[in-house]
């Protein structure tokens, strides 16, 4: 399995958390979701850091079974949407940037307890 996320490194602008997470929930989430192929969809917001941490308000992450599959969804009419929305959102409701990074996942379960 293969997960690409979306890094929304930067700052909320000043009291807009809120209005920026409801926008994410309610336009984004929809559209994220009917990417072609994927597994899961994970949405998660900052809460908190260590001091001195760069800030990440958002983390996306959409897992794919391989390559080919995430390619397709990165080629898929969703996609262009939902990089539309988030142009609409960021420019409304956040500073910074977003970087995106893709990795293979190994799982480890936890040791059988006694």
């Amino acid at each position: 399995m293969i997960t690409r996320y979306a890094l929304f490194e930067g700052q909320v602008k000043p009291s807009q958390t809120e209005a920026f997470r409801r926008a994410v929930t309610e336009r984004l989430v929809p559209v994220w979701t009917t990417f072609p192929g994927h597994s899961e969809v994970r949405v998660m917001f900052g809460e908190e850091r260590d001091e001195g941490a760069p800030e990440f308000p958002l983390i996306l992450a959409i897992s794919y079974p391989d390559r080919a599959a995430m390619g397709l969804a990165l080629d898929s009419d969703a996609r262009i949407r939902s990089r539309d929305i988030t142009g609409d959102i960021v420019a409304q409701y956040f500073d910074g940037r977003i970087h995106h990074h893709v990795t293979e996942a190994a799982d480890y379960p936890a040791p059988a307890t006694a």
